[in-house]
């Protein structure tokens, strides 16, 4: 058996068993592909597949419990890489952060400037996406660290940190009636038509959850994912806007908008750092984790790495 194997067996898993599909992402040829499967069941005496014809139609027993070792095997392989890269290469290497829009555009811009500066050899790729598609990034390698606030802690194969809290703003064209209110109430809100965030992002659940207990149903005009474009149709008239407090931070192109926190009505949202548990963090991760939250600690990280836990809190 070999890594080859390996690597193709949890890429057709990863790729629904379509091996057409496995083969185009793996740059390799379908054929090859199923024969490498083959002699990897043949060298242990099992089905990891079960099979319709030449296709693939399932993971038998025997084979989810394949997958698994296959996972830890990958796993190890990768940390392997990342020892050999901490000790040839002590300051040069990629790092690959999986985040939504709101902690890419407003959060991380300073912190990445400041790791850029203490490690100038190191390249920095940002993955944009949905919470759930930032948590699927690590799961698969495609990022080696994760920040968002929703969806995180729900999957095991994850280890989660609390890394800062925010709360929601209310944010209106500087000369609306809401303007000069302190402490707008649900009430007052849902008087207006609202522009928020999707369903899936960005504490949005927080927000249907207070308007339901006080038993309102705002009308909402739009939903979106990114904070720019939620103040590009508040400043149009198409509704208030409710985004997080972080996307508020007082840049000359707000001056035209005002903002009042709401924290009173949908309480502190925790951003989350997320890493693949058993991941081996290279030293210039752990320093970006600190330059994100300076509880966040080499000792710390080494002990939430090395627990059996996932969900740590403030």
């Amino acid at each position: 058996m070999n890594l080859h194997q390996f690597r193709f067996v949890q890429e057709a898993v990863r790729r629904q068993l379509n091996l057409t599909e496995t083969a185009k992402a793996l740059h390799t040829s379908q054929p090859g592909i199923s024969k490498a499967i083959l002699e990897l069941e043949e060298e242990l005496g099992i089905d990891i597949f079960a099979r319709y014809g030449k296709r693939l139609k399932r993971v038998t027993e025997p084979g989810e419990q394949v997958l698994k070792s296959v996972e830890i095997i990958m796993r190890e392989v990768a940390n392997l890489r990342r020892i050999g890269d901490e000790y040839s290469k002590q300051d040069t290497g990629t790092l690959s952060i999986a985040t939504t829009h709101t902690q890419a555009r407003y959060f991380l811009p300073r912190p990445v400037a400041q790791l850029r500066q203490r490690y100038p050899k190191v390249q920095v790729v940002l993955h944009q996406g949905m919470p759930e598609q930032v948590a699927q990034m690590l799961l698969d390698d495609v990022a080696e660290i994760g920040l968002a606030t929703e969806a995180l802690g729900a999957h095991p194969g994850l280890i989660t940190l609390p890394c800062y809290e925010w709360q929601h703003v209310l944010v209106v064209p500087a000369g609306h009636s809401l303007a000069g209110v302190e402490r707008p109430t649900l009430e007052q809100l849902a008087a207006h038509t609202l522009v928020l965030y999707h369903r899936t992002v960005t504490g949005r659940t927080r927000i249907d959850e207070a308007f339901s207990r006080a038993r309102l149903e705002p009308v909402v005009a739009l939903e979106a994912i990114d904070s720019d474009v939620i103040k590009t149709y508040v400043r149009l008239g198409l509704g208030v806007g409710i985004v997080a407090e972080q996307a508020m931070s007082g840049e000359p192109a707000d001056a035209d908008l005002a903002w009042r926190p709401l924290g009173h009505l949908f309480g502190a949202n925790v951003a989350r750092l997320a890493f693949k548990r058993g991941a081996y963090l290279r030293q210039f991760v752990q320093a970006f984790a600190e330059l994100l939250s300076p509880r966040l600690s080499p000792p710390l990280l080494a002990q939430a790495m090395g627990d059996l836990g996932s969900d740590y809190q403030l």
